[in-house]
C-alpha cells in the first residue's frame, strides 16, 4: 500500500521527525517495515526547521516531510499538503494527532477520493482547538464518514461509537513500546546514573505533572506516607505543570531525555499512574503503563478506563481516582509486599499489524 500519514510535528514536548518519538513516528515506520510506502506529513504550529528526509524502514520505504507555518502562518498548509499527497498518490490518507489535522485528513481524502483512517492517542474533544466554534462539529463529521478509526483505548472506542456512529470499522490500538526498549535493569546502577538516594525508598512518576492529570492527590499521598516512613522518596520526572512542593525528600529531575525514562522506572521502588476522572482520563491510556510493566517494576494506577481494565486481576495495583488515602493505603501495601503485576506487553510491531488489517479493509470499501 501506499500511505499518507498526517500529524502534527511536535507531540508530547518531543520533535516526531527529529525525535522519532512514540506513536506518531512508530505507526509509520511499523508500517513501512511491513513493506508498504509510507509519507509521513508533518505539519508544525510553531516556527521550526523544515525538513524532507528518509528515514530506513526496509523492506518498505519511510520518507518524513516537515513543513513550517511561514508567515502566512500554516494557512497554506491545506493546498501544500495537497499538492504533495497527490504527486506521492496514496492508496490511503491516515489523520492522526488533534482535531484540525484530523479535518484537514478528512478535505484531502475527499479531494483525492481516497479512503481516510483516522488515529486517535486521546480523546481530542477534551482539548482546548474543540472549543474553537465549528471545530467540535467538523470534527465530529470526519468521524463520522472515516472509512476506519483506532482509538487508544476500548473505553474511547465505545465513546466514539455513541457519540458519532461512524460509518466505518472502529478498533482499540493502545500505545506502546518497541521490544528491548524497557527491560529490568539493575536498581543501583540505575540510581546512580540518575543521582539517587542509594538506599531509600523511591516511589515516582514521569510525564505530565499537572493538577489537571492528578498529581496533587500523589502529593497528598506521599505527605501522609512520610508522617511513618523515613525513608521515603517522592522522585519525579517531566514537565511542571503545577508547582510542585517543596519538601527535603521530593526529588524533581526535569524534563529527562526519553531514553533516561528506563533507568527512571528501574530505580524505582514503585512506580505511579495519576490519572483523573475527566474527560481526558476517563479514555486515556497512558503509554508509561507498558513502559513500567516491562519493566517488572510494582506500580499503582488510577482505577479508570482501560488502565483499570487492564490490572482488573490486580486490585492490589489499583488506588481510586483523586483519592489519596487509598492511593497512600496501596503504595504502603506495595512499599512492604512488592507484587509488579505479569502482564504481556505488546510491541509497536504487534499494533502495526493490527493498523495494517484496518488499512486493508478500508481499500475494500466502496468510495
Amino acid at each position: 500500500m501506499r500511505i499518507a500519514y498526517l500529524c502534527k510535528r511536535q507531540y508530547m514536548s518531543y520533535d516526531v521527525i527529529a525525535d522519532r518519538y512514540a506513536r506518531l513516528y512508530e505507526q509509520p515506520r511499523q508500517l513501512a517495515l511491513r513493506g508498504h510506502e509510507v509519507l509521513g506529513l508533518c505539519l508544525s504550529y510553531r516556527s521550526t526547521q523544515a525538513r524532507d528526509e528518509w528515514h530506513p524502514a526496509s523492506p518498505g520505504r519511510l520518507r518524513w516531510i516537515g513543513l513550517t507555518p511561514g508567515h502566512a502562518g500554516g494557512l497554506r498548509y491545506p493546498h501544500q499538503a495537497l499538492r504533495l499527497l497527490r504527486a506521492f498518490a496514496p492508496d490511503v490518507v491516515v489523520g492522526a494527532s488533534d482535531a484540525l489535522l484530523i479535518i484537514l485528513s478528512r478535505w484531502l481524502a475527499g479531494r483525492l477520493k481516497k479512503p481516510l483512517v483516522i488515529d486517535l492517542y486521546d480523546n481530542f474533544e477534551s482539548f482546548g482547538l474543540t472549543r474553537v466554534p465549528g471545530v467540535r462539529r467538523l470534527y465530529r463529521q470526519a468521524l463520522r464518514h472515516a472509512h476506519g478509526i483506532s482509538c487508544i483505548s476500548p473505553a474511547l472506542v465505545h465513546y466514539i461509537q455513541t457519540t458519532c456512529q461512524p460509518a466505518g470499522l472502529v478498533i482499540a490500538l493502545e500505545s506502546t513500546i518497541n521490544a528491548g526498549q524497557f527491560q529490568p535493569m539493575d536498581r543501583t546502577a540505575c540510581r546512580q546514573q540518575l543521582g539517587l538516594p542509594p538506599s531509600a525508598r523511591l516511589i515516582g512518576t514521569a510525564g505530565a505533572l499537572d493538577v489537571s492529570r492528578g498529581i496533587d492527590t500523589l502529593y497528598r499521598a506521599f505527605y501522609q506516607l512520610t508522617e511513618h516512613n523515613p525513608d521515603v522518596y517522592l522522585v519525579l520526572a517531566g514537565r511542571a505543570g503545577s508547582p510542585i512542593p517543596t519538601h527535603p525528600r521530593i526529588l524533581y529531575l526535569g524534563e529527562l531525555p526519553h531514553d533516561h525514562i528506563p533507568a527512571f522506572f528501574n530505580a524505582l521502588n514503585i512506580a505511579i499512574i495519576c490519572i483523573r476522572d475527566t474527560a481526558f482520563g476517563r479514555y486515556s491510556f497512558p503509554q508509561k503503563a507498558y513502559e513500567i510493566l516491562a519493566c517488572r517494576i510494582p506500580l499503582v494506577a488510577a482505577a479508570l478506563g482501560s488502565i483499570g481494565d487492564l490490572l482488573k486481576d490486580a486490585p492490589h495495583c489499583l488506588y481510586r481516582p483523586d483519592d489519596d488515602q487509598d492511593l497512600a493505603r496501596k503504595i504502603a501495601s506495595q512499599l512492604n509486599q512488592p507484587r509488579p503485576p505479569g502482564l504481556p506487553v505488546p510491541t509497536w510491531a504487534d499494533q502495526a499489524e493490527k493498523l495494517e488489517g484496518l488499512l486493508v479493509r478500508t481499500l475494500s470499501i466502496k468510495y
